[in-house]
């Protein structure tokens, strides 16, 4: 961490132990991303209830670059955050895997959705179950009447837009899971 480590109580006396916990902790951080800016913890006693004890409360700062991860633990209704170790060790993992997200991003590890390839009924012939699909870059990908999806293939005609899974045939590129678009889906 460029700057040290910054650990406050509310509404409890801090002790060498609950520090030293959430130093631990901290220095796993650092350990696993060593750009880490500041680290700012507060831990709470919240008001105490009839039945239970005092409930904990954990905020954790993260300051990296160009971002800052917050994480806010609250106990809400889990009595396990009646123990302030648990409390702290439940917001320090959020905050790994929060920032284990970001390392993702930086590094550019984010798992991106490829759309799925659509284009337009160029031939249909209904005698031999079969057609062409045009792709959007031009190139021609036969299907047949079992790859359309929910039997739509008698409802086909030329120029109806379609999306695809485009393979490798014995014969050249082929389409499986053809399907019809509605007005309601986007072709991007």
């Amino acid at each position: 961490m460029q700057l040290p480590l910054q650990i406050s109580f509310r509404n409890m006396e801090p002790s060498e132990a609950m520090e030293q916990a959430v130093r631990d902790r901290a220095e796993k951080l650092d350990q696993f991303f060593e750009h880490i800016m500041s680290c700012r913890v507060m831990v709470e006693a919240l008001h105490r209830h009839h039945r239970q004890g005092n409930t904990y409360h954990v905020r954790v700062d993260i300051t990296v670059p160009g971002d800052e991860l917050v994480v806010s633990r609250d106990p809400g209704k889990d009595h396990a955050h009646e123990d302030v170790y648990v409390a702290i060790r439940d917001a320090f993992d959020a905050a790994r895997r929060q920032l284990e997200d970001y390392v993702r991003q930086v590094r550019h590890d984010v798992k991106t959705h490829e759309t799925t390839p659509h284009g337009t009924v160029a031939q249909i012939n209904p005698e031999g179950d079969y057609g062409m699909i045009e792709a959007s870059d031009g190139h021609l990908i036969y299907f047949h009447r079992n790859s359309v999806v929910q039997g739509d293939f008698d409802k086909l005609g030329v120029g109806d837009t379609v999306r695809f899974v485009e393979e490798m045939g014995e014969q050249g590129p082929q389409a499986s899971s053809v399907t019809v678009e509605g007005k309601h889906h986007v072709v991007g």
